[in-house]
């Protein structure tokens, strides 16, 4: 499968610095996208690290395929999504040990979510409220699910979308990276299909900007840099109160046959969307 892909990062128009960190490895068709939190911290360290961590391990995993897996690791899952989630566990340990030995950056922190395609299977691991979406026959759905105070509330029916999103403690996390010497990952596998669209984000983008508003976009603008850039741009417009990184990747190539469409399009989508069910889109719009 072809993949156009593109990624953009901008510091916002309320920010001084840019805390948030992207990686595209075009050869591995891998995404890496970090927000870091902290301030005076260095969030900014905290999201660097995290995203180089992940990146070299699934370099050097490439090339031994025997490297130790950490975390829980589900019956099913495929050796790239091992590696992955192994990967967002070495990232929560750099973090720590950073901090550790300075001082300085203690109370740095990163959300993470990555993304790692493999013909036409794609890996999720994820830590934060930085999110994952695929775009599929014009309708966008969220694959992660927000590891915020918010966002749990609203899966546990104690406030509503809509008040979540008013909501004072949107930013307040329930998990990330460099919190805790020891981390829970979301990892997850679907497959992928031709026109798919892949968005990572941080949630920069998804306070301000609605996800119809995000999905016509998608629709849009076939071409993945200028469509990461009408999103930041959008997002700046509306104030640009954090930063905001978009990373896009586009499935191109169909190589099935119309039977092969025509099959996806009958059941798979229905498929995975039952099969996620409520991610809880609290802590953004």
């Amino acid at each position: 499968m072809q993949i156009l892909c593109g990624g953009v990062t901008d510091v916002g128009r309320v920010r001084t610095n840019n805390e948030d960190c992207f990686r595209i490895i075009t050869p591995l068709n891998l995404y890496v996208l970090a927000d870091g939190m902290g301030g005076e911290a260095h969030g900014e360290i905290a999201s660097a690290l995290a995203v180089e961590t992940v990146v070299k391990h699934c370099l050097d995993a490439e090339a031994n395929p025997a490297a130790k897996v950490l975390g829980k690791v589900e019956p099913g899952w495929s050796a790239k999504t091992k590696r992955l989630a192994t990967a967002l566990h070495l990232a929560n340990k750099s973090i720590c040990k950073s901090a550790k030995e300075h001082p300085e950056q203690r109370g740095m922190g990163a959300t993470l979510t990555a993304a790692w395609i493999d013909r036409s299977r794609l890996s999720i691991a994820h830590v934060g409220d930085s999110r994952a979406y695929l775009l599929r026959g014009g309708t966008l759905l969220q694959l992660t699910r927000d590891h915020s105070l918010v966002a749990e509330q609203v899966r546990q029916g104690m406030i509503t979308v809509a008040e979540a999103e008013q909501s004072d403690m949107q930013s307040v996390l329930l998990r990330a990276l460099g919190a805790q010497p020891e981390i829970e990952v979301d990892a997850e596998e679907h497959v992928l299909f031709p026109r798919d669209v892949l968005l990572l984000c941080s949630d920069g983008l998804t306070r301000v900007v609605t996800e119809p508003e995000i999905a016509g976009v998608l629709q849009a603008e076939t071409d993945a840099m200028r469509g990461a850039e009408e999103l930041v741009s959008i997002a700046n417009e509306r104030g640009g109160p954090d930063n905001i990184t978009v990373v896009i990747a586009r499935m191109l190539k169909e190589s099935k046959g119309w039977w092969f469409s025509w099959l996806w399009r009958r059941g798979a989508w229905k498929n995975l969307s039952n099969n996620l069910g409520n991610n809880g889109n609290a802590g953004g719009k």
